[in-house]
Parts: structure tokens; C-alpha cells; sequence
């Protein structure tokens, strides 16, 4: 026999009024007469109908966040963020992975307006600006994560992905390395991260290694490999590469222990994001840290703030990273 609110409110002694308001958390309920509807729900197996609640014009408690490579560990780490900020808040997150493609993006995007999810997380990655500008002005409420649309008044909280670049060459440039690849994708937060990287060379006079080009490879391993055989097996050979990600870098390392290139020694390498990846790789990767658990719950705070129309201007959170220094760099002798 399926279990009603009727049932809860009964069984906790409360009106289903009362139930009402714990289940959208709004009104004044005291906190001891919300754990017991809620320890009542759990005991019950009651779910609320959240559809049913949707086309009567009430906020549905789900997010819909759309993550562009969950193979990536620093979007993984960023959705399982965000999700426990969402479960500390009552609030259900649909992660969908899209693989940076426009199909993906709109196909989601549908799917999840259908549902009547409350409001939208596009992670870096996404860059259909159409389809950001029409949920705006659907007046869905929508929070940009680990990139800046500066086109767009939007909410957003971003890393500075200028700084993060400036940084990593920064790091490379004091142990005296000046012959210096990269290795990106061709992305906003890396286009980003290299303006950085090169405003720090500039500064000193230096110039991007040659043999520069963007990678479309979405295999982020395979196509670090590839860079480093190339960088490497080239007259202009880097003593230093910077990889736009801990992935790709690992792909470095692989690549350069494969053609017997010793690390540090033979070629330093800085990656970006500090992921779990980077501590167990070895040698373990010196790279640029974004605060990966700050920025889920910011993203998620300013979710809730916009979705319950506490602030009417856009916010646009800005968050700085940081250089975590270990085996993959060394002076050059």
C-alpha cells in the first residue's frame, strides 16, 4: 500500500501542513518537530512526489549539474562537492556528463526542463553561450562553475585561471628553466591559463616553446603522451612542460619515462588542479590547486540564494589558486 503525506502527518502526531513546509523547508517548524517528520518519512519510505509538486508551482529540491568529462578526476571531485553541499541542504543533484559536445548539452538541458528541476550548475567546458543566455531568460535560475561567462551578467564562481598560469611559470621561470611547453585544450580556462603563463614569460623576456599547439583530444592521458613525444623528440626540446590539468601531465610523465627522460632531471612538469591524482602519481605532481570543496559549496549557496530570490543582482565569485610544490620540478643545474 503506498504511504501518503496523510500517513506521515498521522503518524507524527502533525498537521499535513506541517509536513508540507518540512518537505519544501519553508515556514516556521521548530528543529525538533522537523527531525521527527523526517525520522517519520524515513520509517515509512515516504517520497514525496516531486512532479506533482512541479506543476503546482513548487520548487522540486533537485538541481540538474552538467559536468563536461567525469573521467576527469577534478570534475568528479567537483560534482561529489557539490552533491554533499546539495544533501546538507536537502537538495537532490542530477549529474549529467556531456563530453564537451553541444548535442549532449541541449539533449540534458531539455530533458532536465522537462523535469522541473529548479534551477541549473553548467560546469567549465560548456560553451553554448546561446543556450546559457535562453535559460536566462526564461528566468531559470542558473550558476556558472570553474569558468566566467564576462558576457553575460550570471552568477558564476570561478578560479583565476590567469593567476593559476601566472603561477605555474612563475615556478618554472625561478628554478631557471626557459625553454617551456604547454599542453591545453582548447578551452576558456585554459585559453585563460595560458595568457597567465605567457604574461609571466613576457615579463622576463622569454617566449613559448615553438612546437605550442592546442590539442583536441578529449582522451586527456593519451593526449599528454602524444605532446611529450612530440615536445621531446623535437630539436627545440623543453627542459619544462606545463600540462592545463593533472591528467594530461600524468600523460607527460608516462611519455617521458617511456622515451627514458628522468624526472626532474631531464624535464620538470607543473600540472593544475591538484587532484587526488597528483599524490599518487609518481613522482608525485607538483601543480596549481584550485579549492575544489570551497568552490562546490559556493556554487551550491549562491544555487539556493538565487533559486529563493534572496539576491536579485548577479554574483560572480572569484576564487584564487594556489602552487603545491612537489617531485615533478627541480632547479636546472
Amino acid at each position: 500500500m503506498k504511504v501518503t503525506i496523510y500517513d506521515v502527518a498521522k503518524k507524527a502526531n502533525v498537521s499535513i501542513a506541517t509536513v508540507s513546509k518540512v518537505i519544501n523547508n519553508t515556514g516556521r517548524i521548530s528543529e525538533k518537530t522537523k527531525i521527527k517528520v523526517k525520522d517519520v518519512m524515513e520509517e515509512l519510505n515516504y517520497r514525496p512526489n516531486m512532479l506533482a509538486s512541479a506543476l503546482m508551482g513548487k520548487q522540486t529540491k533537485t538541481i540538474g549539474l552538467l559536468i563536461p568529462d567525469l573521467v576527469n578526476p577534478f570534475f568528479a571531485e567537483l560534482a561529489r562537492s557539490i552533491e554533499d553541499r546539495g544533501n546538507e541542504l536537502d537538495y537532490n543533484i542530477v549529474i549529467c556528463n556531456t563530453d564537451y559536445k553541444n548535442s549532449k548539452e541541449n539533449k540534458y538541458l531539455s530533458l532536465l526542463k522537462q523535469k522541473s528541476v529548479d534551477g541549473f550548475i553548467l560546469a567549465s567546458g560548456f560553451e553554448n553561450l546561446d543556450k546559457v543566455e535562453e535559460l536566462m531568460k526564461q528566468d531559470i535560475p542558473v550558476v556558472i562553475v570553474a569558468r566566467d561567462f564576462p558576457m553575460f551578467s550570471v552568477n558564476a564562481v570561478a578560479l583565476d585561471d590567469f593567476m593559476g598560469g601566472y603561477l605555474a611559470a612563475n615556478h618554472l621561470i625561478e628554478l631557471g628553466h626557459e625553454n617551456i611547453g604547454v599542453v591545453a585544450r582548447d578551452l576558456w580556462s585554459n585559453r585563460e591559463r595560458l595568457r597567465g603563463f605567457k604574461h609571466a614569460l613576457e615579463e622576463t623576456g622569454l617566449e613559448l616553446n615553438s612546437n605550442f599547439e592546442f590539442i583536441d583530444e578529449i582522451d586527456h592521458i593519451k593526449a599528454g603522451r602524444e605532446i611529450a613525444t612530440k615536445y621531446m623528440n623535437s630539436k627545440n626540446k623543453p627542459t619544462a612542460i606545463f600540462a592545463c590539468n593533472d591528467l594530461l601531465a600524468a600523460g607527460v610523465i608516462q611519455m617521458a619515462k617511456e622515451l627514458g627522460f628522468k624526472i626532474p632531471d631531464d624535464l620538470s612538469i607543473v600540472g593544475f588542479d591538484n587532484t587526488s591524482i597528483a599524490s599518487i602519481i609518481e613522482p608525485p605532481l607538483t601543480t596549481i590547486a584550485q579549492p575544489i570543496q570551497n568552490m562546490g559549496k559556493e556554487v551550491m549557496d549562491l544555487m539556493i540564494t538565487t533559486i529563493k530570490g534572496e539576491k536579485k543582482e548577479k554574483s560572480r565569485i572569484m576564487l584564487l589558486p594556489s602552487l603545491v610544490r612537489r617531485k615533478t620540478t627541480k632547479k636546472l643545474s
